[in-house]
């Protein structure tokens, strides 16, 4: 009876410790982190889209995409998912040996339960902004010449700048943006933009203020963001031209810049009046995007 009492202990034993050995393997190391945003553009072959999990401060990549196409999904470890804060977008170089995020992030958003509700406004804006969101954006331009003596040819040129009264001020309410963005003014010629130069400041000359191909040879024109289009040609037009009907646009952009083309990123735009006269303020409109969004799930 004692070695019978005994075999059945022994293969209760061995079940129990074959049970817990089993249950252990069913514990999954792995869950699933879904992405779905809208208005992503493509990034091109030099640059790629990465998401972070933001766990205990630290971030964590969830990997790297180029397609646009969403829903997309990943495979996480499990903790990671279970722990993190936020989620974060970042544009990245194809060929990155960082294991950090760059500083150009374009969307982020707060974990509430297993959601986050992510938006480009949360990272692209400066925390040091007034103006906390690209929506509230506005906009002021001149048609004007000032880089040259020629009066003949003042509608080559468009200024950000409000000259209402004088002294002139700056014709840009926009947010200070974050580390890794810059904004950019653009004249669309013949269908394709032209650039009026970066800038980061909407009071001082733009960073191509003094090495600009089209500007005249008198000065660089004034500190406020803008361009001449006095000398050579862009998009299949010789310089000076007329502006008019042409469309007057500020992007944001990545910077590093992924493309000679403007960015998703548009929060002002303006066709110039066919009656537009130089020299005098005209107010910009919303432009066709001014924000990025989407959700995350977990």
């Amino acid at each position: 009876m004692k070695k019978v009492l005994r075999l059945t202990y022994l293969l209760v034993t061995i079940i129990f410790f074959i049970s817990c050995d089993n249950s252990e393997e069913n514990i999954p190391t792995t869950g699933l982190l879904t992405v779905n945003l809208d208005g992503l553009e493509e990034l091109g072959a030099n640059f790629v889209y990465e998401g972070w999990l933001i766990v205990d401060g630290n971030p964590v990549s969830t990997g790297t995409f180029t397609s646009i196409d969403f829903p997309q999904s990943y495979n996480v470890d499990i903790n990671d998912l279970q722990n993190a804060t936020k989620f974060v977008l970042s544009i990245e170089s194809a060929i990155d040996n960082d294991p950090l995020p760059a500083a150009t992030k374009i969307l982020a958003g707060d974990f509430v339960g297993s959601n986050a509700r992510v938006n480009s406004d949360n990272i692209v804006i400066s925390t040091n902004s007034n103006i906390s969101s690209l929506s509230d954006s506005w906009g002021k331009y001149i048609l004007a010449t000032p880089t040259d003596s020629d009066d003949s040819n003042e509608a080559s040129g468009v200024w950000f700048l409000d000259n209402t009264n004088m002294p002139a001020i700056e014709g840009l309410g926009l947010p200070i943006l974050a580390d890794g963005w810059k904004y950019e003014g653009w004249v669309v010629l013949n269908g394709t933009p032209v650039s009026t130069g970066t800038f980061t400041v909407v009071d001082e000359a733009d960073d191509n203020a003094s090495i600009s191909p089209y500007k005249g040879s008198i000065s660089d024109g004034p500190g406020y963001p803008g361009e001449d289009y006095l000398m050579g040609s862009a998009a299949g037009v010789n310089f000076p031209t007329d502006l008019k009907e042409s469309t007057i646009v500020i992007s944001v952009e990545p910077s590093p810049d992924n493309s000679v083309a403007p960015f998703t990123l548009k929060p002002l735009a303006h066709v110039v009046p066919v009656n537009a006269m130089n020299h005098t303020v005209i107010n910009m409109v919303t432009g066709p995007k001014n924000i990025l969004s989407g959700s995350v799930s977990r």
